[in-house]
Formats: structure tokens, C-alpha cells, sequence
């Protein structure tokens, strides 16, 4: 190597350390980088944790292997990559209130994301603030990519700005103009909350895949009741399709569906109170899951998670408008939001059963509730109209019920003529009986069965319906779950670890009517082994409804016995005497053949020819 080589390399040696030394970063600015690294290292370690952690559960495995970035080697590349985002990676987490006479909402500035919700008009079973949610229970947030990397507003540290007493935003800047602003207001009094995501002058490096925002909603959902057993059964996640109907998951169990159709709304629902995000246009599609918490002590009843699209793009610096609905499963406020059947939210039955809650058994029930203030009253003043409408019915078929009774001479007169071996002969004959005194013998049956769509309808209604919640009646503390009088120190299955005393009044007035019954119609003879299982149901009903809304076992109870009332009643004014000769005198007259009996007769005729064909061929 000669001189000017060895002059050269000198010189080079002494540029880059006089540039090294000029541009040297100060001890603040490394102190400062480093915490910034370290920031987003954590943040990518508890990304991969919480995905590997997930990993049973909706596109977590996708999700894992996206948000696992490859290690930043070095500062420059960091502050590269981070830009506009770097200062709200790391922070202090800060709260904020709003509130109105319904709802008191917390807001966190960690995702600019709403933190808990309070609403102030309810309490839990044991007196305590009734919260929908709080802390990490609930997790929102939007996706997005940054410079190829992915970032979720759930791990930002917005800016609380606009701060007002009904409104709030938390915001990104950037110095060029770019801003992400998550902006929140509450109703003057209501359990709506204004909810919008706006976006300005961030096409240039944010993005987002297949051009949607990806929008993840989770939430641990908190039990409230004491009857834990039936708000599992109530609970879950109802969904409405864009100009369609809705749908849900719901009951014990976990469950998942792939909405591949256009939503308008989704709701993380308890057997009372609902979470609904409702879109001003649409989500584009959505997956959502609900998984079931088994620990019958665990403070939590299930686990929602919704995963929605919404169509996005940041080069048009689009906003995204939205509204929350927190609050109770009230019929009523649920339909004052026109166009969305959020009314829905309640099972009240499908077809009939719905109708006849909808439009009669609500109506009426909160119609009393303008007058009087105790709602065991009101279940009572119901069942007392219920009775009443249903009257003429009853009276019918009671009236059958005698018809028949005062028959049973002439019929166990056939029964003893013609032997239990020709049973096709004497079935013709009692129905020729009946046919001559003009007497239906499913007249009794048919007055019921008309009376069953309301019987289910308020099977339906007594669960669902939040007025009865926290509502004393005598020795029921709530009549929207079970009575007890005597807690067991032991369960018994299907039956449970507590005597419901309205229940057991249930139980003892339906086998007295059923007495009754047995005595004014001549079944039993007929049918030996059908007295034993008629007495089966009030036993079942006694297991079934033990644990079950003691308004409904309340009404049951009600009814049945109002029911006994008027059987005794209606027996003390017919005169079964003036009954038969009635019939006696229907007998005498010509019995005119309708055609559907003429072809029955026919087919009978028909089938005892070719029984004595087939016995003549066998001599």
C-alpha cells in the first residue's frame, strides 16, 4: 500500500467519526428511544400472547400470525415505522365520565374506547350497582396497518379533546393534518350513545386489508340475577340481517355463526338488560361467538365476541357513524327506536304466542301498571280477565263434560253388551250414541286446546318481562325468579336445593281440578291405567317449575284455581236431569249422516267383511 492509499484511509476514518460525533444522539434522546422500544416490544409480546392464548377461538390462529412482527433492529427503523403513532404507544391511562339520569358511562383514553357502564334506575339480586360492564371485560377496537405494520386502537393512548357534558373525542394527530378521532355523546335522557370513528388526511399510510375496517367487539358478561340457571337460558347474542329479521345464539353452550350478509345491528344480551352497537348504514359481514361460563359461583355468565367488516377506505377520509343502546329489555323503549326491531331483543314466541303477548298481555299489563302499584295485583287482575274472556269456553266445555257424564249409564251398558274382544264393534256403538243424543265427544278438549296459545304465551311473557324484576309479592322477593321458603342443604335433581312455595300451590290445585275432572267423566273406567298419568303433570310441573319465575307459578296457580271456581260454580246451575232428557229426546229423532261418517261406516263395513273372508278361507 503506498502513501496516498494509507493518506486516504485516514481521511475516511476521520469523516466518519467527526459524523458520528456531530450527529451522536443526546442521553435524553436514547433514554428516550429506549422506552419507546421497549414499549412496542411489549406491546407485540402481549399481541402474541393473548392470540396464542386465543387460539380456540374466531381467526385467532390468522391473527396470531399476522400481529407477530418481526424484531426492530434498530432505532431509525423503529421511528419509521411508528411515525405519527410513536408518542401514543406509551402512556398513562387516564378516565372520563359522562352521564344522564339513565346511564353513567366511563371512558378510557387506552383505546379511546368506552371503559364501563352504569345503569342508575337498576341494582343486581344482592343491592349492588348494576354495571353491564367494566375494565378489561370489555374490549373495542378497530384494526388497521401503519407503514405494513398492525396496529388496534385498543393499545392507544388517545388525547381526551372536545371535552363537554354530554360529549367527548379522543384523537391521533400528525403535524401534516392526519388525525383518528374516536367521538362519543350521550342523549339528554336515554340509554343511547352517540358513537363515531373519523378519519383525516391518513391515506397516505394507513390502510386497511380487502378495504374494511375490521371491528373487534368482546365482552365478559357479568351475572345479575339470582335465578342464574334461567338468565344463561335468556342470555346470549341476537343480530339483526340488514332489512331482514333477527336472529341470535343464545341458551347454555358455546356457539358461534358466520354472518356472510349485510347487519344492521348486533347485541350482547342478558336475560334483562342488553349491550346493542347499532350501524347507521351497515356491517358488511361478521362472525360472532358466545361461549358459556360453567362455574355456577363464578361472577361471570358468558363470554360475546363479535368480529364485524365495515367497508373503509382512508384515502376517502371516511367516518364511520354508530350508536350504542345500554340498557333494559323493556318492550316498550325497545320499540320507540323506529325501523331497528330492537322490541326483538324479547322472546316472547314466535307466532301466535308472540301476537297475543305483543298486542294483548303487554298492553294490558302496563295499562294496570298506570294504576296500581303492586304487580301481584296486576298478575291477578290479568288472570281474572283472562278468565273472563275465556269463560264461554269453559262453560263449553263443561257442558260436554256433563253430556258425557250423564251418557256413562248407557255406555258401560255397552261395555258390559259387547265384549272387550270386539273392541272395532263397540267403539262403532258408543260412537252411534253419540252420534243419536248429539253429543261431540272432543267438545271437551277442543275449549282447552283453544286456551293453550295463551297458557304458552304466558310461559313466554312471566321471563321476559322486566317489570316483575326485583318486584315483592307476599313471601317472593322477585317475581321474575323463584319463591323460596326453605332452603335444602342438599339438591335434588331436576327439582333443585330450595322449596318454591308458589310452585307447590300450583302443583296441589292442579291434582284437586284434575280430582274433579276424574269425577265428572267416566275416562277412568274406560281407561284404568290413564288415572295414574293424569296425576303425572301437576308432579312434573311441581319439578319443572321450581326454579322457574314465581309470577309465572303465580299466575298458574291463579288460574287453576279460578278455574276450580267456576267448574263448581257452573255445576250448581246446570241441571244435569233436564241435560238428559234432552238428549234423550235427540236420540228419537232421525240421525241425518254427515259424509265423512257415511265413508267412515263404509270403511268399517269394508274391513269386518274381509276379517270374515280371511276366517271363512282359514276353515
Amino acid at each position: 500500500m503506498d502513501k496516498n492509499s494509507i493518506t486516504g484511509l485516514f481521511l475516511i476514518t476521520a469523516i466518519l467519526l467527526l459524523f458520528y460525533w456531530v450527529n451522536k444522539p443526546s442521553e435524553e434522546e436514547i433514554a428516550a428511544r429506549k422506552r419507546q422500544l421497549d414499549s412496542l416490544n411489549r406491546i407485540e409480546q402481549l399481541k402474541a400472547e393473548q392470540a396464542v392464548m386465543n387460539n380456540d377461538s374466531i381467526h385467532n390462529v390468522a391473527e396470531a400470525a399476522q400481529r407477530i412482527q418481526k424484531p426492530i433492529r434498530d432505532d431509525s427503523s423503529l421511528m419509521r415505522a411508528a411515525g405519527i403513532l410513536a408518542p401514543y404507544l406509551d402512556g398513562e391511562q387516564k378516565f372520563y365520565t359522562l352521564e344522564n339520569e339513565k346511564i353513567k358511562v366511563e371512558f378510557s383514553n387506552l383505546g379511546g374506547r368506552i371503559y364501563s357502564v352504569q345503569l342508575k334506575d337498576y341494582k343486581t339480586f344482592n343491592g349492588s350497582p348494576l354495571v353491564l360492564f367494566s375494565g378489561d371485560d370489555n374490549r373495542y377496537g378497530f384494526t388497521f396497518t401503519y407503514n405494513t405494520r398492525i396496529y388496534n386502537t385498543n393499545d392507544l393512548f388517545f388525547d381526551a379533546v372536545n371535552i363537554q357534558n354530554n360529549a367527548i373525542s379522543f384523537e391521533i394527530s400528525g403535524p401534516d393534518g392526519e388525525k383518528l378521532a374516536m367521538n362519543y355523546s350521550l342523549t339528554e335522557d336515554g340509554f343511547m350513545v352517540h358513537h363515531s370513528l373519523e378519519t383525516q388526511n391518513l391515506g397516505n399510510s394507513f390502510a386497511t386489508p380487502r378495504n374494511t375496517l375490521d371491528l373487534e367487539w368482546v365482552q365478559n358478561m357479568p351475572a345479575q340475577e339470582k335465578g342464574r340457571q334461567f338468565e344463561q337460558q335468556y342470555s346470549g347474542i341476537y343480530f339483526k340481517y340488514y332489512q331482514d329479521e333477527v336472529d341470535d345464539i343464545s341458551g347454555k353452550g358455546d356457539k358461534s355463526e358466520d354472518l356472510r350478509t349485510p347487519l344492521k345491528w348486533v347485541a350482547f344480551k342478558d336475560q334483562f338488560f342488553s349491550s346493542v352497537l347499532i350501524a347507521n348504514k351497515t356491517f358488511g359481514s361478521g362472525v360472532v361467538e358466545t361461549q358459556t361460563n360453567e362455574d355456577a359461583a363464578g361472577p361471570l355468565l358468558r363470554k360475546n365476541q363479535a368480529e364485524l367488516a365495515i367497508p373503509f377506505r382512508f384515502e376517502d377520509n371516511p367516518s364511520v357513524e354508530m350508536q350504542f343502546y345500554f340498557g333494559p329489555n323493556h318492550f316498550y323503549t325497545l320499540r320507540s327506536f323506529k325501523d331497528l326491531d330492537l322490541h326483538q331483543l324479547l322472546p316472547l314466541g314466535w307466532g301466535i304466542f308472540g301476537w297475543i303477548n305483543r298486542y294483548a298481555v303487554i298492553p294490558v299489563f302496563n295499562f294496570l301498571e298506570g294504576f296500581i302499584g303492586n304487580y301481584g295485583i296486576i298478575i291477578l287482575i290479568l288472570t281474572i280477565l283472562i278468565k273472563l274472556i275465556l269463560f264461554p269456553l269453559t262453560y263449553k266445555s263443561y257442558m260436554s263434560t256433563a253430556k258425557m257424564r250423564v251418557l256413562k249409564p248407557q255406555i258401560e251398558e255397552i261395555n258390559e253388551r259387547i265384549p272387550k274382544e270386539k273392541a272395532l264393534e263397540r267403539q262403532q256403538a258408543t260412537m252411534a250414541l253419540y252420534r243419536k243424543a248429539g253429543v261431540n265427544p272432543m267438545g271437551g278438549c277442543l275449549p282447552m286446546l283453544l286456551q293453550m296459545p295463551i297458557l304458552i304465551a304466558m310461559f313466554r311473557f312471566f321471563p321476559a318481562s322486566i317489570e316483575l324484576r326485583q318486584e315483592s309479592f307476599l313471601w317472593a322477593s322477585d317475581l321474575s325468579t323463584y319463591d323460596s321458603i326453605f332452603n335444602l342443604p342438599f339438591n335434588i335433581p331436576f327439582y333443585g336445593n330450595h322449596v318454591s312455595l308458589f310452585t307447590l300451590l300450583m302443583a296441589i290445585t292442579n291434582i284437586i281440578y284434575t280430582r274433579i275432572n276424574q269425577e265428572m267423566t267416566q275416562s277412568s273406567a274406560q281407561m284404568p291405567g290413564m288415572k295414574g298419568m293424569m296425576y303425572m303433570m301437576p308432579v312434573m310441573f311441581l319439578f319443572f317449575f321450581n326454579s322457574y319465575a314465581a309470577g309465572l307459578s303465580y299466575y298458574y296457580f291463579i288460574s287453576t284455581l279460578i278455574t276450580i271456581g267456576q267448574t263448581i260454580l257452573i255445576r250448581q246451575f246446570v241441571d244435569e236431569e233436564a241435560i238428559m232428557a234432552k238428549l234423550k229426546a235427540n236420540q228419537k229423532k232421525p240421525v241425518k249422516k254427515s259424509k265423512f261418517q257415511a265413508r267412515l261406516e263404509a270403511m268399517q263395513k269394508q274391513q269386518a267383511q274381509m276379517q270374515k273372508a280371511g276366517k271363512g278361507k282359514r276353515r
